[in-house]
């Protein structure tokens, strides 16, 4: 080819007439080679950023479309080069966001899997997809402030659905999450917390105020941060491994509370127990005689009772006679020995009764009220009884617990348990999600 045949090549009107003829019996509705093999698409990506990861929308970069869009400023981002063996290299830019699936039961110290998954509308019999020798570029590059990219992996699969089978291809992202940020908004202070609710048991018991005040700023302290924390994660129903974290802590600090209050009954409790007195009886007649005095007491007044009661649940005939006599012989057992001086205290006789017919409504209404009151005695008696129970329970346990006469001792060894226990916890927890 001469040099002049090769600038008259290079000319527009020379290109123009190359490509028309390349595209002479081409129809842009159907696929190259259509009819014969598939054709088959190298996939590659170039990272440009990552933006964030959100927990509460389980949404990131580069995954399963939710939405996305092409850019356009100043022009349509798009790329076609067209090499001489037929090869055409396509290219845009776009930004998406996408869905991945998270499992947040060891969050914040979880790792997760994100994954972009590219398919297209046609069968293995027409398209075929495959990625290239280097799949994707830019991941060394990419930061991300929440979690690290530790590394990726490339997958293809068929997918079978009811039109047909599907080529997709998928790019697995391995994500680290960063614990710096959890250290210092969330694990730290809830420590901080924990080890403040301990400087109760170095302040005096008969310091309510102090005591008491502490103790529920911590706990309203702890919520808060829990609160906050919950605000910022998705309502799941399983249990994250900062919710059992923050939920000890409350324990720590509520218990700190609650053991203020036992030490501030012990010491009541005692304090009662020393100003009581209790009456010892010097002499043994003197016992008798007070047992002797209140029973007679009792046992006249069960007798005085007895004389004034009449029953007539069964008389039928009047009871005049009988209160006659009654009061003739209270007359004669109250004359003095010499007969001449009455004594004033002299029994009145009871106001007067009706005879009734068992069929009368008055009669029926008197047996439905002792039924009631029989009732009612029997379920206050019964009641009596559970009162009973329970107070020998209490007393049952109360027995079993060891007497402590100084309560500066249950701050003394809640000054070595708590912390110990704490500690123990700590171990347990960092060394089951971390190692």
């Amino acid at each position: 080819m001469t040099p002049s045949q090769h600038s008259n090549l290079s000319q527009p009107a020379n290109v123009s007439r190359i490509i028309d003829h390349l595209l002479q019996d081409y129809d842009i509705r159907l696929r190259p080679n259509f009819g014969g093999q598939p054709l088959r698409i190298g996939m590659d990506l170039t990272i440009a950023s990552f933006d964030s990861i959100s927990e509460v929308n389980m949404t990131h970069f580069f995954a399963n479309d939710k939405n996305s869009y092409l850019h356009d400023v100043t022009e349509r981002n798009v790329m076609v080069r067209l090499y001489g063996d037929g090869y055409v290299a396509y290219g845009m830019r776009f930004t998406t966001t996408l869905a991945c699936m998270m499992d947040l039961h060891y969050y914040p110290l979880d790792s997760q899997n994100c994954t972009v998954e590219i398919e297209n509308g046609y069968t293995v019999l027409d398209v075929v997809m495959n990625w290239e020798n280097v799949p994707v570029r830019g991941v060394e590059e990419a930061q991300l402030p929440q979690v690290t990219i530790i590394g990726y992996e490339t997958t293809d699969r068929v997918e079978i659905l009811a039109t047909g089978s599907y080529q997709r291809l998928s790019l697995i992202f391995q994500m680290q999450r960063n614990i710096g940020y959890f250290i210092f908004q969330t694990y730290l202070p809830s420590i901080l917390i924990v080890q403040l609710s301990w400087v109760s048991f170095w302040i005096n018991h008969e310091a309510t105020s102090a005591r008491v005040a502490l103790g529920i700023t911590t706990v309203l302290t702890m919520t808060t941060i829990s609160t906050g924390v919950r605000s910022s994660l998705p309502r799941i129903s399983y249990v994250k491994a900062i919710d059992i974290y923050l939920v000890m802590c409350f324990v720590f600090v509520f218990a700190a509370l609650l053991e203020y209050a036992a030490v501030n009954y012990t010491y009541w409790d005692n304090r009662a127990k020393k100003k009581k007195p209790i009456a010892v009886p010097t002499n043994k007649s003197q016992h008798l005689t007070c047992l002797i005095k209140v029973r007679n007491t009792r046992e006249e007044k069960k007798l005085h009772l007895k004389d004034d009661i009449i029953d007539l649940q069964d008389i039928h005939l009047s009871p005049i006679p009988s209160l006659r006599k009654r009061q003739k012989s209270s007359q004669k057992s109250s004359v003095s020995p010499s007969r001449t001086t009455p004594i004033e205290n002299v029994p009145s006789l009871p106001p007067s009764f009706r005879l009734m017919n068992p069929h009368s409504p008055l009669r029926c209404a008197t047996c439905n009220a002792r039924k009631y009151g029989r009732r009612k005695r029997v379920a206050c008696a019964t009641k009596q009884r559970l009162l009973q129970n329970l107070k020998k329970s209490a007393c049952a346990l109360r027995s079993t617990l060891p007497c402590i006469t100084d309560v500066s001792i249950i701050d003394r060894v809640s000054r070595i348990v708590f912390p110990v226990s704490f500690i123990i916890f700590n171990a347990i927890y960092w060394g089951f999600y971390i190692f």
